[in-house]
């Protein structure tokens, strides 16, 4: 299917699939579905011998790629509703115990932000969802009528970078307190707005609130710490990890996991052993251009890292 008919186009998608496939007749993980324009991209450069299995948390994904007419009919392609931190046990169930690539497009998709019923912008009045598994777990709602003041403004704070996480926090408590605990979107954005008094120009005063509230509802950076150790696991020599990132928390996970990797250090524990053996070779570091940015203003933030598994095994 040619690229213009998918319904959405992702961020940097011809630099990813050029640095993650080396192997036409490999197997690759695509960790973050979404509505499938990587994964059928990548499946258009693999060989009849190729497999790719894709990760989505969000049951609507999943369904897209199974139903409907924007389903991905090959034999080539598997697809399993769980998130890619769990790849190493969904894999190895599956009869697969090595990868010639992994693909992470991290953070919420498109389709997510542009579903109102979903509750991931403030930019339409939803239910205060954010969930990306809408089948489970807590909703942003829940969490804010149970926390206390300390811990939404920790949450704020460490996954938003708000420094009015503070007055953020307690504008949130008092409101419950008051009897009108927070429910939708419009009102969460109402509060922000009220407790923020001043914010870069041109960014929404909820921006980072929604974003902080979103990441963890969703164990964001907690998936990505272990999807990136599943990987190293599972990649052969030679195999590639391709991770597009949109904000610098993700992307400093990133960056030091591949430095980490990178290096041969010995054990501080057992000092008279060999080092630990270097495990990753970093190879780019990519942004879109000015031409990709001016078609699609949300890729302006991203940033794509591609790492190489070196010879030596783990």
């Amino acid at each position: 299917m040619p690229t213009s008919a998918w319904p959405h186009t992702p961020v940097l998608l011809h630099e990813a699939i050029d640095a993650i496939v080396g192997n036409p007749d490999g197997v690759y993980v695509d960790g973050t579905f979404g509505r499938g324009g990587h994964a059928r991209a990548l499946l258009a450069r693999l060989s009849a011998h190729g497999r790719l299995i894709a990760f989505d948390k969000d049951p609507q994904a999943v369904r897209a790629a199974l139903e409907g007419p924007e389903r991905i009919d090959d034999p080539r392609f598997v697809i399993e509703h769980a998130s890619f931190a769990a790849m190493r046990e969904r894999l190895r169930a599956r009869g697969f115990s090595a990868l010639h690539g992994v693909l992470l497009d991290l953070g919420v998709s498109s389709p997510q932000i542009d579903d109102p019923s979903r509750g991931f912008s403030f930019r339409f009045d939803a239910p205060l969802d954010m969930r990306m598994d809408s089948s489970r777990g807590e909703t942003a709602a829940q969490f804010l009528q149970r926390a206390d003041e300390r811990e939404i403004a920790e949450v704020i704070r460490e996954y938003g970078e708000e420094r009015f996480a503070v007055p953020i926090a307690k504008a949130i408590v008092a409101r419950r307190q008051g009897g009108r605990p927070l429910g939708r979107t419009v009102e969460l954005a109402e509060v922000v707005a009220r407790a923020v008094k001043t914010r870069e120009p041109g960014q929404d005063p909820a921006t980072r609130t929604f974003q902080a509230l979103r990441i963890f509802v969703n164990a964001e950076l907690e998936d990505l710490q272990q999807g990136l150790s599943a990987a190293m696991e599972l990649l052969v020599p030679q195999g590639r990890l391709v991770v597009i990132s949109f904000h610098s928390l993700e992307d400093r996970i990133v960056k030091r996991f591949i430095a980490r990797e990178s290096k041969s250090e010995p054990d501080r524990r057992a000092p008279f052993a060999p080092p630990v053996p270097v495990r990753l070779r970093a190879l780019a570091r990519v942004r879109p251009g000015v031409a990709e940015i001016d078609a699609n203003p949300r890729a302006r933030s991203a940033v794509m890292r591609v790492a190489e598994r070196t010879e030596t095994p783990a």
